[in-house]
């Protein structure tokens, strides 16, 4: 009998050492860490003939992407297109480029491939230095 009351009690202490231990271990760190489009169906989108396009992914709920959107399309002129892509409007597209956070700013080539993208608030000296980089001419007053 004695032996069974001294099993009893190790496991019991090793049932309450284990959901102790259980407890202590961190959680997991989730990452979640958005993705911008790396390659873009220029026919999904306004402006096609131009050298250079950038999309805005948008929602009509974020203050941010109107800001990002009024910048972008300060820059639109012979060389590059600009498109705005509203979340709710456009919910197939932003399905379609997998688009989980806003604003999201891509700008392809000719041949759809993004070559900047950012994902987040957007300024200026970024856009002008991102287009600059991809060899684009930004329309006056952008």
């Amino acid at each position: 009998m004695d032996r069974v009351l001294l099993v009893a009690a190790i496991v019991a202490v090793a049932v309450a050492v284990a959901l102790v231990m259980q407890r202590r271990r961190p959680a997991p760190p989730i990452n979640r860490a958005f993705a911008a489009p790396h390659q873009l169906d220029r026919a999904d989108f306004a402006s096609p003939e131009a050298p250079l396009l950038v999309v805005v992914f948008s929602s009509k709920t974020c203050d941010a992407c109107s800001a990002v959107w009024a910048l972008v399309a300060a820059v639109e002129g012979d060389d590059v297109g600009t498109v705005e892509v509203e979340a709710v409007a456009n919910a197939d597209l932003h399905s379609r480029y997998r688009i989980e956070a806003v604003p999201t700013t891509v700008i392809a080539d000719s041949a759809g491939v993004v070559g900047w993208s950012k994902i987040g608030p957007v300024s200026s000296s970024e856009l002008g230095r991102a287009l600059a980089g991809m060899g684009a001419t930004p329309a006056e007053g952008g």
